[in-house]
């Protein structure tokens, strides 16, 4: 698989604890002259909350058993960072295995993932970012929304990430900013009598499974038609269902 395939990832709401990278320099990760602006503005409004935890509990619709996300807040421009793609972790990035991946299939994925983020807009997979709480459907006192915020320097970013890009966002994250012309993947799970039903948690590790195969391939994808016949190399079920969109086909439990 070559750069040409971008494929923009969800975050996920888990993250690998500390890191061992040094602190945060906005000036380190992608889209810095893009970005920074918003991604500076969040993250000292994110800071400044973690000093009222009662207010950060609210904002980020956390519990008391959940202050230590609070405390990681406290620390973004301090604490710990290390690669997005490490940083994350959760279903779908169990089912993606980067640390497992031959050599060959990691470089292609530092050169194609991107993970979406509410607090950094878009990461490339090698960007060193602290642990955080902050998901795409906070509101932070005497800010706009996290979709206002974001989407005007957002959306021409997304639209540049490469020359076909594959969004497997979830629903609240792409309504931050849309990525323009990119195909979406939709998964389906199919009993012994043919009927289907759309896989809600359970889609995300499926879709781990999907970028997988995709990382050990070597074939060249600039198309819809090239992606899917990657795909079903793999060995997985993938079918056209409308105008940029595929639907993954699983068996169903």
């Amino acid at each position: 698989m070559t750069p040409d395939l971008a494929i923009l990832l969800p975050p996920s709401e888990t993250k690998l604890a500390g890191g061992g990278g040094p602190a945060l320099r906005l000036e380190a990760l992608a889209y810095d002259d893009q970005l920074s602006a918003v991604r500076k503005q969040l993250l000292d409004a994110v800071v400044d909350l973690a000093g009222d935890p009662v207010a950060a509990r609210a904002a980020l619709g956390l519990s008391e058993r959940q202050d230590g996300q609070v405390a990681l807040n406290a620390r973004l421009w301090t604490g710990e960072t290390a690669p997005a793609i490490r940083r994350y972790t959760g279903v779908l990035y169990d089912a993606l295995g980067y640390r497992t991946l031959p050599a060959a299939a990691r470089r292609r994925a530092d050169d194609s993932l991107f993970v979406a983020s509410a607090l950094f807009g878009v990461l490339a997979a090698a960007d060193p970012v602290p642990a955080y709480r902050l998901s795409c459907g906070s509101a932070l006192p005497g800010l706009p929304t996290l979709g206002a915020l974001w989407r005007a320097a957002l959306t021409p970013v997304l639209a540049g990430l490469g020359g076909l890009v594959l969004d497997l966002r979830s629903t609240g994250y792409v309504g931050l900013a849309a990525a323009p012309g990119a195909i979406t993947v939709r998964v389906l799970s199919e009993r012994p009598d043919g009927g289907r039903s759309i896989v809600s948690h359970f889609s995300k590790h499926h879709k781990g499974v999907l970028v997988r195969a995709l990382l050990h391939s070597r074939a060249t994808i600039t198309d819809e038609r090239s992606l899917v016949r990657v795909i079903r190399r793999a060995g997985l079920t993938v079918e056209a269902s409308a105008p940029g969109r595929l639907d993954l086909v699983v068996p169903a439990p």
